[in-house]
């Protein structure tokens, strides 16, 4: 699609039919392979997708633990964390190391100059960079995850790979460019453009929060090219060389947490791009993106993790340490709680991103919907565990480590770590739009059936068509999910050992089974309307993502019981997770019929009518004057270049 019309700024106007259009065109279409996360969703618990846990080659093991070793002295030697965070910036013979180490290319294939490391052992050095330093991890994730390397990896020609990805292997930092002022999920309003001209594309356009975009030398821009003779036009990607004529970047932008990062918003004027540097065809470039992010969603747990097993180590060591009436505060239940979860559902997390890394190596499994639950997932709960480790910590949790050292102190960075993980329910997809994103995944099966009959498009041909399709398909799906391995006592009997995890298996097999049974009955009764019940939505992909790491933390403990490597206590851990899981999987059935949804929109609709300004009387506004979204009017720029290339 592209856009007909535009505003009076220039940037295309859209209806909400036609942003989902473009967003229904950029997914991917066809179930090649098999994927255990969308089973689950339609009532299939298919333990054999994931267990026995899938494992690493010898050969890849080996040379994953052998940088992990040298990026371990290297964080420990040459990060300091309290300094970057003290002054807002990596230094540059910090990230000068990062590149003698070769962790620029650590994703980046040997036949390049790159480590060749497997999305296991890539997602444990951004465990291990990220606990030094998020900002850290962040740099490294920004360039390889979305970054020039991976859509070259996955969508570009030979030529360009050799031409950038060495590049990007040991001197190159690169970035990813799509978020506009006034665009952010909805990229259908994209208003950057890629004017064809000769052997050229000329872009014209401003980009936002452009994480790496400060510093890097490679960016992967999202741009629209106009229809035209001999080019189809649409949303298209280009790697743009940063130090182009015509590229400006205005600002360093600076944040509440992850005061490190080098996120910028840059300016586009006549810059002219190579037909050669665009990846893939034109209109291609929102696949390109979507299919990019589905490992490179990845990167996002692995900070999560790396916060869970640091905030853990300080709730042990500090709940040891300070007594309360008497005893350790570890002793004290409402304390011992938080700190029983936070071990639990770290085991979890780590678990779910292991378990999907090794899925991706495998490329046996179609991860969309794994790699987007992971996401969604660590980064709620990630947030929860380091708002449990502050609260632990009491006062000392709000006060900075800078403080706590200033008087004597051990310098903990609690609220800190609370301020750095914030921003991951919103980069790479908020938790907003990843469950609309995973829920359409989700029910993509009901839709391949039966989208017409609910479609107000369509003819009553097609839908006379769809109904007979839906009524086989539904005849042979829906007696499935009456009975199944869940009931029977005996089922999954090789997961008891010691600890009988076996009923939490039997209890996802169930649930998988009551949620695909809801997720139906939701159809049947909203039918078109469904895709606006987002509330309802939410919940069914919030059991889903309990459900599956569920599945992963059993998986996980009998892998580590069948390797002798604390397997009694995995399962322990698990065991503890699956019971905390399954109270809040019993919450969100519940809300999935009985929730405040109608009135909260009747609520919306009152305060965004003024029924409810008098509510917001008795206080003072301390925002500063200005616009609520930045002009992004296409032209030349009007101030100081900060590009700050590392060299």
């Amino acid at each position: 699609m592209s856009a007909s019309t535009t505003d009076s700024a220039g940037r295309p106007t859209v209806s909400e039919r036609e942003a989902r259009q473009v967003a229904e065109a950029a997914r991917e279409q066809e179930w090649r392979k098999p994927s255990f996360a969308k089973e689950l969703f339609l009532g299939r618990f298919r333990l054999d997708l994931i267990h026995p846990h899938p494992l690493p080659t010898d050969e890849a093991a080996q040379r994953g633990e052998e940088f992990l070793a040298k990026l371990r002295d290297f964080c420990e030697t040459k990060v300091d964390g309290a300094l970057i965070e003290r002054e807002a910036r990596i230094p540059d013979e910090v990230i000068d190391g990062l590149k003698e180490i070769g962790a620029l290319g650590m994703k980046i294939d040997t036949k390049y100059g790159g480590l060749g490391l497997t999305q296991v052992y890539y997602n444990k050095a951004l465990t291990l960079a990220g606990s030094a330093s998020p900002a850290v991890g962040v740099l490294l994730s920004a360039h390889q995850s979305i970054g020039v390397p991976q859509p070259l990896k996955l969508f570009g020609t030979e030529e360009q790979k050799e031409r950038f990805l060495p590049r990007c292997a040991r001197t190159d930092i690169s970035a990813f460019l799509l978020t506009e002022p006034d665009v952010g999920s909805d990229p259908a309003r994209l208003a950057t453009s890629a004017v064809p001209d000769g052997d050229d594309y000329v872009l014209d356009g401003v980009k936002l929060w452009t994480t790496n975009g400060v510093v890097a030398d490679l960016l992967v821009v999202m741009a629209r090219v106009p229809r035209s003779e001999g080019h189809k036009g649409g949303i298209t990607a280009f790697v743009v060389e940063t130090n182009s004529p015509g590229v400006t970047v205005e600002n360093r932008n600076a944040f509440m947490g992850l005061r490190g990062i080098e996120n910028g918003v840059t300016r586009f004027h006549q810059v002219r791009v190579p037909a050669a540097n665009r990846i893939g065809p034109e209109g291609a470039g929102l696949k390109i993106a979507l299919t990019t992010l589905n490992t490179g969603r990845l990167s996002l747990p692995a900070s999560c993790v790396a916060a869970g097993k640091w905030c853990l180590k300080i709730a042990r060591e500090w709940s040891a340490a300070r007594e309360q009436w008497g005893k350790p505060i570890a002793h004290h239940e409402a304390v011992g709680a938080k700190i029983s979860f936070i071990a639990a559902t770290t085991f979890a997390l780590e678990a779910v991103l292991d378990l999907s890394s090794q899925m991706a190596d495998e490329n046996r499994n179609d991860i969309r919907i794994e790699g987007a639950l992971a996401k969604l997932y660590a980064s709620e709960m990630g947030w929860l565990i380091a708002d449990e480790l502050v609260q632990i910590r009491g006062g000392r949790g709000f006060e900075t480590a800078e403080s706590l050292a200033a008087r004597g102190e051990k310098a903990i960075p609690a609220e800190q770590v609370l301020r750095d993980l914030r921003i991951n329910r919103i980069f790479e997809g908020s938790t907003e739009i990843m469950h609309l994103l995973i829920a359409r995944e989700a029910v993509d099966a009901h839709l391949s059936v039966a989208g017409d009959l609910i479609d107000p498009e369509k003819s009553l041909q097609d839908k006379a068509r769809a109904g007979a399709n839906a009524g086989v398909f539904y005849a042979k799906w829906l007696p499935k999910l009456v009975a199944g391995p869940g009931q029977l006592p005996a089922s999954y009997g090789d997961f008891k050992h010691g600890v009988d995890l076996s009923p939490h298996l039997r209890y996802v097999e169930r649930h998988a089974r009551k949620l695909a049974r809801s997720t139906f009955y939701a159809m049947s009764r909203w039918q078109g309307r469904m895709e606006t019940k987002q509330g309802f939505l939410g919940r069914v992909v919030d059991i889903g993502a309990e459900l599956f790491a569920m599945s992963a933390a059993c998986v996980r403990a009998e892998l580590l019981r069948s390797q002798g490597d604390h397997g009694r206590e995995a399962y322990q851990l698990a065991d503890a997770f699956c019971r905390q899981a399954r109270i809040r999987v019993e919450e969100l059935f519940n809300r999935l019929w009985t929730n405040t949804d109608d009135l909260d929109r009747k609520v919306v609709k009152g305060v965004m009518s003024g029924t409810y300004t008098w509510l917001e009387e008795g206080i003072v506004d301390p925002s500063g004057e200005g616009l609520w979204i930045a002009e992004a009017t296409p032209g030349p720029s009007g101030k100081e270049n900060v590009h700050r290339p590392i060299r």
